[in-house]
């Protein structure tokens, strides 16, 4: 299946060190060959990168891997086709507008049978189940809130619509709008939140070792989140399944 990678943080951080060992999954050091993205937050914009071809030989990862873009919210996925075809509509983060902002998705796993869409707003572009499920849940919000909700009602609606989509298959995804980020865990999914003392962190794809405490201040919240744990001396805690949590400010919480 798929692999998804999320940060949360409460300043503007680069996603460097963590890319450069995911982006290796895809082709190098895992199978993950068809086609990878990542979209970066910076207030309510969003930068969207996309390549069908493997996330370790791709020159578009490249440009990221050694570009230190900094945001608050970031979601990357590499792809192994299950459904549709390996193209740039099938490949994920998937991007729409909702209530004047951007939304973003990503999902690993398979769903034989997504819901039914009968909403005219949102659409899939591709063919995949990922894309289906996505136009789904925001046209359920849509439905529910005629404008930005209070975040508790916001929660307990999403909650209810991921284990809706939980039932029908396997369903780990993430899904962020620039204020927050969503991880709803279904098989397999990993998080750290890294804070002050700061240490060194060593990736499990590459031999590369980064000392946090060199590039952050005592008040710096990262959450990190991934379908397999980064990084090998750093404990990860698994998520269980079925739990969904949101990721706001670097700290995760139940809704």
């Amino acid at each position: 299946m798929c692999q998804l990678l999320g940060m949360n943080c409460n300043v503007p951080t680069d996603i460097c060190f963590s890319f450069e060992g995911f982006r290796r999954r895809g082709g190098d050091t895992d199978h993950h060959r068809d086609g990878w993205g990542i979209g970066f937050f910076e207030d309510r914009g969003c930068r969207l990168f996309l390549d069908y071809q493997p996330s370790a030989i791709s020159p578009i990862a490249e440009l990221v891997r050694n570009y230190p873009i900094k945001s608050t919210n970031v979601i990357a996925h590499i792809r192994k086709a299950t459904v549709g075809e390996v193209s740039l509509a099938n490949t994920h983060p998937f991007r729409r507008e909702l209530w004047g902002r951007y939304w973003v998705f990503a999902h690993n796993g398979d769903v034989k049978d997504p819901p039914r869409l009968d909403g005219h707003r949102f659409r899939p572009v591709g063919n995949t189940d990922s894309e289906h499920m996505f136009c789904w849940l925001l046209e359920r919000l849509a439905e529910r809130f005629v404008d930005f909700p209070a975040e508790a009602e916001l929660f307990a609606v999403l909650r209810e619509l991921a284990a809706d989509l939980a039932q029908r298959g396997v369903v780990n995804f993430m899904l962020s709008n620039g204020q927050w980020l969503a991880a709803h865990c279904s098989t397999r999914l990993h998080y750290i939140v890294r804070q002050a003392p700061f240490g060194c962190a060593h990736l499990v794809d590459n031999d590369i070792t980064v000392d946090f405490s060199e590039y952050t201040t005592q008040r710096d919240l990262v959450s990190v989140i991934a379908t397999q744990p980064l990084t090998d001396n750093e404990v990860w805690t698994p998520m269980a399944p079925g739990e969904l949590l949101i990721f706001r400010d670097g700290m995760p919480m139940r809704p």
